[in-house]
This record gives structure tokens, C-alpha cells and sequence, in this order.
């Protein structure tokens, strides 16, 4: 029973971050915040599906969708914003393209993959011990280069001295969402990443929530790549 609520109550936090950035992007149009607002949107079925194994058991659909949304999908997402957001929109854009190819190709093999295993019903069981190699491969590339993104971006922007406070909350928030198995010498496995989740999320928010306190500009016709990825910033 806890650790169903702990994992419902990541949904929650997950939920309301997703509704406040998608308003941010209904007011602003900016694409980072569009992006961010895929990524939590992910989260939350990532986490809704945890909740639904942690208290009803899991089953092969379960844990297809929460690691489609929660392992391969979401980080990607969140790195697309930080590439809009640093590197401005034709950059973003040409990322954006191979962030939804992997996407629908992941897609696809995560839901025709065949379990080498059943899957078990009370424990939130690793890829590795049901998944064959591809599916697995899709999630350490696609988690693990969206991380080096994220990472390099908050390094990069407080080595400028740009938004410190806000990049290093994200890179913390990255780490957390990476380092879930580190929770397991105090929690079991379910209520792990139900904490990991809700941790890390809510460090990820507020430091979109700073990088984008500031009023939107818009650049002039004759702006350099230089100013325009300061004002994005």
C-alpha cells in the first residue's frame, strides 16, 4: 500500500509540472516549453503505469508502457528542450526530427519485442531479465545520450555564468532520474522509482521553472546566433 502511494503521488507531482509547463507554452508559443511539456507529459504515464504495477500487479502491458515512456522516451524529451532552449530552433529542429524517428522506432520494437521471461507480478522487474538486446540498446542510447545533453547544456550555460541556479537544479534533477537504483538499498524496487521519480522531476521543473522566468523577447531580423541563444537563454 505505500509504496502505491508513493508511486500515485509521483503521478500527481508529475501531472500538475505537465499542466504548468504546457500553460507556459499556451501563453508563450516557445518551443523548449513545448518539448519539456512532451517530456512530463511522458513522466506521467510513466509513472501512472508504475502506480497501476505497484498496486494491481504488473502485467506484460504495464511494463511495456512504463518502459517505453519511463526508459526510453522521456530523457530524450527533456534534452530536446534544452537543445531548443540553448541552441535556438533550427538547432532544435533538426534534433526535434531524430528525437520522433527513435521515438516511433522504439515504439515499435517495445511493443513487438517477445518477453524472454514472465513478468513478475509484485516486483518491478529490469529490462535486462525480460527484454531481448534491442530493447534494452534503445534505452541506454536514447536515456543515456539525452542525459550527456542535459548535462552538458547545465555545465555549459553555468560555466557562462548563464542561469546557474536553474541548470544546476536540472542536472541534479538528471541525475536523480538516473541514478534510481541507488534508492534500492532503502527501498524496494517499486518505491524506488516512485521516489527517484518525484525527486528528480520536481528538481527538473524548477530549474525550467527559473530558465524560463524571465519575459519572452523577440529578436530583430538582423540578430546574431550569439544574441539569439542569450535571449533563449
Amino acid at each position: 500500500m505505500g509504496r502505491t502511494a508513493v508511486a500515485v503521488g509521483a503521478t500527481l507531482v508529475a501531472l500538475a509540472f505537465a499542466f504548468s509547463t504546457f500553460e507556459r507554452w499556451l501563453a508563450r508559443r516557445r518551443r523548449h516549453e513545448l518539448a519539456w511539456s512532451a517530456a512530463l507529459a511522458m513522466f506521467v504515464v510513466a509513472a501512472a503505469a508504475l502506480a497501476t504495477g505497484a498496486g494491481m500487479g504488473w502485467s506484460g502491458a504495464a511494463f511495456r508502457v512504463f518502459y517505453l515512456f519511463g526508459a526510453i522516451l522521456d530523457v530524450p524529451f527533456l534534452a530536446l528542450g534544452t537543445v531548443y532552449l540553448l541552441l535556438g530552433r533550427r538547432a532544435g529542429d533538426r534534433a526535434a526530427v531524430v528525437v520522433a524517428l527513435l521515438g516511433a522506432f522504439a515504439a515499435g520494437v517495445v511493443v513487438q519485442a517477445p518477453f524472454t521471461a514472465a513478468i513478475p507480478r509484485h516486483t518491478l522487474v529490469q529490462g535486462s531479465k525480460v527484454f531481448p538486446v534491442l530493447p534494452r540498446v534503445l534505452a541506454a542510447v536514447a536515456s543515456g545520450g539525452g542525459a550527456v545533453v542535459i548535462l552538458v547544456g547545465a555545465v555549459w550555460s553555468i560555466a557562462r555564468h548563464r542561469a546557474v541556479l536553474a541548470n544546476a537544479l536540472i542536472g541534479a534533477g538528471t541525475l536523480v532520474l538516473g541514478a534510481s537504483g541507488l534508492f534500492n538499498s532503502v527501498f524496494d524496487a517499486m518505491t524506488a522509482f516512485a521516489v527517484a521519480l518525484a525527486i528528480g522531476i520536481a528538481l527538473v521543473f524548477g530549474g525550467y521553472l527559473v530558465a524560463t522566468s524571465a519575459p519572452a523577447e523577440q529578436p530583430s531580423a538582423g540578430a546574431s546566433v550569439t544574441r539569439l541563444r542569450a535571449r533563449a537563454g
